[in-house]
């Protein structure tokens, strides 16, 4: 992608964990390490079910002593709920932000630059009234940022970069690095993070204390439990819908989950014993072939297992 462009995902919201004991209580629940979370870092984490199946993406950003979190806008109320049972005698408010704060989205070349920030993954400043964050997943897909509401517009024409109102751009780059949206191509209480790149996107810490799910996290990396990939695919044709099965001659061997709105890439879950049998397997569904295209930041030492 060449030029700046920006989003505001309407998909997304913002919560605010504030107190003092605020790094202790969100530690014991999510699955990265949120020591790590400070004025000049934010991290990207998930919440999982007590079995280790994902329910919530968290971008942790520090602003004025609290945490603004970024995550689902139409579960935010199921969030909130959900951490406020955990507080016990924490000292620690959770609290629904929205109405004051918006997430955007800066990406493009020369997006961490435009915003006064490094390279590095998570490499976070102050900005605008709110704070700036590379992306914590993959620096590819730009800077995040948490914003007031009310300023945010003028704060982002000040980039002088192309809206993308309707984020097809964004998501477009997003699906062709092989990145889910965990909205849109995950299903709470069922998905697993290993599949989806989790582990590599950096939203899992192995070194830090136990987290809700961990057992299972743990489990599935250590016994090699992984056999099946989300990976980005090359359609030819007409994209099939969510959840159609994609066949390798007569066996289904994968799944599709979105697709770009020209239709042309999208994100499958594949199985590996497909990749093992052929590295450049084509899938089909109705009249489309689907290709996959492993991205240059996933590891799949699991293939091996496969092969072997």
């Amino acid at each position: 992608m060449t030029g700046l462009h920006y989003h505001l995902p309407p998909d997304r919201a913002i919560i605010a964990v504030a107190g003092e004991d605020r790094q202790a209580f969100l530690q014991g629940l999510v699955s990265n390490d949120t020591a790590k979370v400070s004025a000049g870092r934010a991290v990207y984490a998930t919440l999982l079910t007590a079995q280790g199946r994902f329910l919530f993406d968290l971008f942790i950003a520090e602003q004025d002593g609290r945490y603004l979190v970024d995550c689902a806008g139409p579960r935010r109320g199921d969030l909130v709920k959900r951490l406020s049972l955990y507080r016990l005698r924490s000292k620690v408010t959770v609290s629904d932000a929205d109405a004051d704060w918006c997430a955007a989205i800066l990406f493009g070349d020369g997006a961490a630059a435009a915003a006064g920030l490094g390279e590095a993954a998570g490499s976070a400043a102050p900005f605008g009234g709110g704070v700036a964050y590379v992306d914590p997943r993959l620096p590819d897909l730009g800077v995040r940022l948490i914003l007031p509401r009310a300023t945010a517009p003028a704060t982002l024409e000040r980039f002088e970069a192309a809206q993308d109102a309707e984020g097809a751009a964004y998501h477009r780059l997003r699906i062709a690095f092989g990145v889910p949206d965990a909205a849109r191509d995950l299903t709470p209480e069922k998905s697993i993070l290993l599949e989806n790149g989790f582990d590599e996107l950096n939203a899992i810490d192995w070194q830090k204390g136990c987290y809700m799910g961990q057992e299972l996290t743990a489990r599935t990396r250590y016994r090699g439990l992984v056999r099946k990939r989300l990976l980005p695919v090359r359609i030819e044709g007409a994209p099939p819908a969510p959840g159609t099965p994609l066949m390798l001659d007569d066996r289904e061997m994968a799944e599709m989950r979105g697709a770009s709105a020209d239709g042309t890439i999208g994100l499958a879950m594949v199985r590996l014993e497909a990749l093992a049998k052929d590295p450049a397997p084509v899938f089909r569904a109705a009249d489309a072939k689907l290709s996959p295209d492993i991205p240059g930041w996933m590891r799949l030492p699991e293939l091996d297992d496969v092969k072997a």
